[in-house]
């Protein structure tokens, strides 16, 4: 399979090279692209990014928007990239860290084998382990609310929907209009919903939990307001590609 790594960062110039670092070996080789997006950082992310470029054997591209596209338009730049390049399936990570890399393998095998269309790298799956990992508390009580209400109205059982660790088969993207979505953050909820409307097999597998000094840019109040209506839309819409 011809399988791509979308890299989303902002102002990660602590950071990208040290996510880089971190793909394992072995699974690199199997690497087609890895495309690194920076979402006009204002920082020094897009140096950084082609300095190790000039010094790595992965398959790096290296992109910088000239205005911020918002964490939603960042990925829709990704996977149209992924389209483009007629990958078979495509990883998001994220340039800060807060996903490890040495997962990677782990993600995308439950596509390579046949078994999903989508993968979700989940920090719930074990009790306990998100806020061992070092999830703030409010963040870890709002996760759950969050991901309780919209499995019923949904009317499905996943233990997370606000994790950014994903994997999509190309196939997959390809059946879902993903453009149509906030450039916000509730573009990750908006296409879970598409992929469950779509009736795509969804698979999750456990990740560990880091929250190191990367900076939130989620307003919660606005992002939880905005999911839930994106959720009961779906519920209430008879037609369920209604994204």
């Amino acid at each position: 399979m011809k399988l791509g790594i979308l890299i989303v960062a902002y102002n990660a110039q602590e950071t990208l090279a040290k996510v880089l670092d971190r793909i394992p070996p072995d699974f690199a080789t199997q690497i087609d692209s890895i495309l690194v997006c920076d979402d006009a950082s204002t920082d020094d992310t897009h140096n950084v990014g082609l300095q190790y470029q000039s010094n790595s054997k992965l398959p790096l591209t290296i992109v910088r928007h000239q205005i911020n596209l918002g964490y939603g338009g960042n990925q829709k730049t990704g996977y149209q990239w992924a389209l483009e390049k007629n990958l078979d399936l495509v990883v998001l990570l994220h340039g800060d860290g807060q996903y490890a890399p040495e997962y990677l393998p782990q993600m995308v095998e439950p596509i390579v084998s046949g078994r999903a269309d989508v993968v979700f790298g989940s920090r719930m799956i074990t009790q306990g382990g998100a806020r061992q990992g070092g999830m703030p508390l409010y963040k870890f009580v709002g996760n759950k609310i969050l991901t309780t209400l919209q499995n019923r109205l949904a009317r499905v059982s996943l233990t997370e929907w606000h994790s950014g660790y994903r994997a999509y088969s190309v196939a997959a993207l390809r059946k879902v209009n993903f453009l149509k979505n906030s450039d916000y953050f509730d573009f990750d909820s908006q296409i879970i919903l598409q992929m469950i409307g779509a009736r795509q097999r969804i698979v999750e597998i456990e990740i560990p939990t880091f929250y190191g000094d990367e900076i939130s840019r989620v307003n919660g109040i606005k992002y939880g307001f905005k999911i839930l209506i994106h959720t009961l839309k779906f519920r209430l819409s008879s037609n369920k590609s209604y994204f």
